[in-house]
């Protein structure tokens, strides 16, 4: 459903319309198109934001420099979705390494969470399934 954010220039209120179908919308608007609250047909078309998903990367397929890359690159959660994905089950097995992981995707620092796990024993990893 298209939907379409104006602003009254008689109330000046925001006012969003929404249509069935752009159709509905080419014919309302041949019609005329009235504010809802104070019925003025003296509206202004506003712009509005667009949220564009950015595909998803395949952290495993990346090469050493590239993993490099988005270490460096600094953006904490991108770093937590290659250790979730990269590490897949052996590193989040860890539970040293699924807290980093958790606390990367959440936004934390890379640094905060180097000097919690200085001050702090980490517990020995699990043995691996045989």
């Amino acid at each position: 459903m298209p939907a379409y954010e104006y602003r009254c220039n008689a109330c000046g209120r925001p006012v969003t319309l929404t249509f069935k179908s752009y159709a509905a919308y080419d014919e309302a608007r041949a019609a005329g198109l009235t504010c809802p609250y104070c019925s003025a047909a003296d509206l202004t078309r506003l712009i509005s934001r667009v949220a564009v998903a950015k595909p998803g990367r395949d952290y495993g397929a990346l090469s050493s420099g590239e993993m490099l890359n988005v270490l460096e690159g600094g953006d904490t959660r991108e770093i937590g979705r290659m250790f979730e994905q990269a590490g897949q089950d052996q590193a989040m097995n860890d539970p040293a390494m699924r807290e980093v992981g958790e606390r990367l995707l959440k936004g934390e620092s890379p640094g905060s969470i180097e000097r919690d796990f200085k001050t702090t024993p980490v517990p020995p990893a699990p043995p691996p399934a045989s």
